[in-house]
């Protein structure tokens, strides 16, 4: 059955600690961890590093399946709609965290974006699947280290735990399979990963380039001009893209009636709404709906 909203849970949900409130969390993985969350779900305001060293399974990321096998790394931004299929001797380790905690005393704001796996800038987000061994131990040790920090509870452990994050989030930059990433032209897709974080963080809002170029702090045209140079493709797309992806989560995820996804998504009324679906889709909202079941 149909859930009436997906679930968006809060980095808290999982505190295994005594403490209201966390920034971070680093531990084992097997098929009892579930804090009592219902599948599918999505993230607030967190990052998720999921590194599974046994099992096989589905792991479903905004419609995309990707199949999980023993080595595999995955990375989740806040906002992406997740499943997870598991067999039951499934094993790994589990890395969330916030971004203030990531950029505590980081003098860049913006570190997070040069990472290929968040906010990638095509649609997927693909899992990092370990072949060589030393990579494996590597990253296999950093995860070990990090949940000791953690559990023993030492002098500077926090600040042990993020240097730990640091390094595991370099290593997987080092070998993540990005063809096209080069830290020389940088900036632009520094810029075009912001904005695409403000789309997610805005995605319900429906705005426009101009209301996005204002909360960047840039003109219009220098928002168009960069995203064309680093996506090939316009300002436009990228919003119509994110806006897409919203209406079929709440067509696919949710019980809501099509009036209601469209107030809901800021959309002025359901004849437009149903309009600008069709346009993109060719497929009207219930049509697409429909197609679920067959």
């Amino acid at each position: 059955m149909k859930q009436l909203e997906i679930p968006v849970y809060s980095i808290d949900r999982f505190n295994n600690k005594s403490e209201k409130t966390i920034q971070f969390q680093i531990e084992h993985y097997d098929i009892n961890r579930n804090f009592k969350v219902t599948y599918p779900h999505r993230h607030d305001d967190f990052y998720e590093i999921l590194f599974l060293t046994q099992g096989e399974g589905i792991h479903t990321i905004d419609f995309q399946n990707y199949p999980v096998k023993p080595n595999t790394i995955f990375f989740l931004s806040p906002g992406q709609i997740h499943e997870l299929y598991l067999s039951e001797d499934v094993k790994g380790y589990i890395f969330l965290f916030t971004s203030s905690f990531y950029h505590f005393n980081k003098t860049d704001p913006y570190k997070l974006f040069e990472l290929p796996f968040f906010y990638n800038l095509n649609q997927e987000t693909p899992p990092l699947y370990l072949e060589n061994e030393t990579e494996k131990q590597v990253l296999t040790e950093l995860f070990k280290n990090a949940i000791y920090e953690n559990q023993q509870n030492l002098t500077d452990s926090e600040e042990a735990i993020r240097a730990l994050l640091d390094l595991i989030l370099i290593q997987c930059k080092r070998i993540y399979p990005l063809s096209n990433y080069d830290d020389k032209t940088n900036k632009g897709k520094i810029l075009v990963k912001r904005f695409k974080q403000l789309i997610e963080e805005k995605s319900q809002e429906n705005l426009s380039v101009k209301d996005y170029a204002s909360l960047l702090s840039i003109t219009p045209n220098y928002l168009s001009e960069t995203v064309k140079s680093v996506t090939g493709r316009t300002s436009t797309d990228l919003i119509n893209d994110r806006m897409i992806m919203e209406i079929k989560r709440f067509l696919t995820h949710t019980d809501l009636g099509i009036s209601e996804i469209a107030y809901q998504l800021n959309f002025s009324d359901q004849s437009y709404f149903s309009k600008y679906f069709k346009k993109l889709t060719n497929q009207s909202p219930l049509e697409f709906r429909n197609s679920l079941s067959k």
